[in-house]
């Protein structure tokens, strides 16, 4: 048995002799009588460098001070200073990451603030659980994947049970567009192309019990809620609906789904009326370019796909074109060996897809994002995709901010305290560029953006002993970026962590300083002005229509 730490997964695989049968998720092999390899790949055993690989600097030590030279060792500490780099991502550890298999505990850190602080509002952005492939693979079997939801079945969740019963119940809603004719579940004992698996609901169901945990104690949303207060709104897909579904099942007590009105957004990035940009598309397209000229320029690659298509008995630029990844992680998220071809005649060599194979094509995504990165192209495109929805969200923060300002009367249920937007991976990866969070991976099963606003404790003060508002009827002391007198802040969290001072619009706020949060200010000048900076313009529309380099 071969036992390795891989920092990442904490695992245990099958690994046959043929190199395929792979199940991540068992804690031991069963008993076979063929060879077989166990890896052991733990969780436990952080990456160090016990060794290091450049010279370390050392204090040069302090000889012959009060004393005669060469008397006796210095008793300063030296402490060595290892230079080293960052381990490579491991592909097959950050794969498992992407599953995003709910079978551990996750720490969440919505709904932390300083002291006596108020939460006004939140704004969540998911993507949706793990889905059966939009892709087959020519000349090999689907993979074996019931998509009917069973408590019995791993994985499970305490709250599935009276999730299932609840969504089957008839009722009549308020559900925009053809969103009323997808089904509320889950369905097919043989999954359809595209279609949320028991994992995927499970892993909605444990966001929004995070989320519920979160907020609880902020009285966020009274057991009375208003459509006014709860906006949900999903794509056309059923796999973004029952997704949204499972996240307000574990969030909300006592739900009703019938009291819902969901609103249908017809484009995957949330743009609404403002779609229309055509420097956005010309982006995308270099941004295309870019991935093409660098995939051909991989010879590991190539080879890859070349040995692949000959097992399959296919031309290598149709395997291409059936995007293999796609149906081999959905392999590997559900300890699926991977799928196999028959010899004989014109049918090509036969054999299986390996692990190896898999981990080639995964490597070359992650050069794909450091790349990415370092071109730029991605992230102009990136800004203005996701400006729409970042207006949406800033306009809706703003609101808020006023409606909570000294001077003006509650209005209870009038505002939107809760938002949800159920969604897609090629939604949520422009948004975490264009917030300039760039180091991000892209977007796992279940990924989730939390937008929360805040209120200082002084501003509530203010609220109470100094009513009344300007003349031009906006809140009462609020200043432009960087002042925020109007006590009014911003977190910006993904999947759980906060990430408010990684962000481009927060990064240079002391953070340590008298203000432990990031001004509301902030977010407001960088989607209304500074994002266009990088496009030489000075707004949405105005970079848009110029005409790119």
């Amino acid at each position: 048995m071969d036992v390795r730490c891989v920092n990442g997964v904490r695992s245990v695989s099958c690994v046959f002799a043929n190199g395929f049968s792979v199940n991540p998720y068992i804690s031991a092999c069963p008993l076979i009588k063929s060879p077989i390899t166990v890896t052991v790949i733990c969780h436990l055993c952080p990456p160090v460098h016990l060794i290091p690989t450049t010279p370390v600097s050392e204090e040069p030590s302090s000889q012959g001070q009060g004393q005669g030279q060469g008397q006796g060792k210095s008793r300063k500490r030296v402490i060595p200073v290892p230079h080293t780099e960052p381990p490579e991502p491991d592909p097959i550890s950050e794969a498992y990451g992407y599953c995003n298999t709910p079978n551990h505990s996750e720490q969440a850190w919505e709904g932390h603030s300083p002291v006596d602080y108020k939460l006004l509002s939140v704004q969540v952005m998911i993507r949706h659980g793990d889905r059966y492939p939009l892709y087959a693979i020519p000349r090999t079997k689907r993979p074996a994947i019931d998509c009917t939801l069973s408590p019995k079945r791993k994985p499970s969740h305490p709250q599935l049970s009276s999730f299932i019963g609840h969504m089957a119940q008839g009722g009549r809603a308020l559900w925009e567009g053809t969103l009323s004719s997808l089904p509320r579940l889950p369905n097919h004992n043989a999954c359809e192309m595209g279609e949320l698996t028991q994992t995927g609901v499970v892993q909605h169901l444990r966001n929004g019990q995070l989320l519920r945990q979160a907020y609880k104690r902020h009285k966020l949303l009274p057991a009375d809620w208003t459509t006014k207060q709860l906006w949900v709104e999903t794509t056309g897909k059923s796999r973004t609906l029952q997704s949204g579904m499972a996240l307000l099942y574990g969030f909300l007590p006592d739900f009703d789904w019938s009291r819902l009105t969901v609103h249908h957004q017809w484009s995957t990035l949330f743009c609404g009326s403002a779609c229309d940009c055509p420097a956005r598309n010309r982006y995308l397209e270099e941004e295309q370019r870019r991935q093409y000229r660098l995939r051909v320029a991989d010879a590991e690659l190539e080879r890859t796909y070349a040995d692949m298509a000959r097992i399959l008995g296919l031309p290598p630029r149709q395997l291409r074109a059936a995007n293999p990844i796609d149906s081999l992680l959905c392999h590997l998220c559900h300890g699926l060996s991977f799928p196999c071809a028959a010899a004989g005649g014109a049918a090509g060599d036969g054999g299986c897809l390996t692990l190896a194979q898999f981990a080639v094509i995964r490597r070359q995504q992650l050069d794909d994002e450091t790349d990415r990165r370092k071109a730029g192209m991605y992230h102009r495109y990136a800004l203005l995709a996701a400006h729409p929805y970042l207006n949406r969200t800033a306009n809706k923060m703003e609101r808020v901010a006023r409606a909570s300002a000294p001077g003006r009367k509650a209005r209870a249920g009038r505002e939107e305290v809760f938002s949800l937007y159920s969604a897609h991976d090629v939604t949520v990866a422009p948004l975490l560029s264009a917030l300039g969070l760039e180091e991000a991976r892209f977007p796992r099963f279940a990924a989730r953006v939390v937008f929360e606003l805040w209120k200082s404790p002084s501003a509530t003060k203010v609220q109470r002993e100094e009513p009344g508002q300007d003349d031009a009827g906006g809140v009462k002391g609020e200043s432009s970026k960087g002042g925020n007198e109007g006590g009014v802040f911003v977190r910006v969290l993904y999947n759980g962590e906060d990430v408010t001072f990684r962000t481009a619009f927060c990064r240079s706020h002391d953070r340590h300083g008298a203000q432990p949060l990031c001004p509301l200010d902030n977010f407001l000048s960088f989607v209304r002005k500074d994002m266009f900076s990088v496009l030489n313009a000075i707004s949405y529309h105005d970079a848009c229509n110029r005409r790119t380099g």
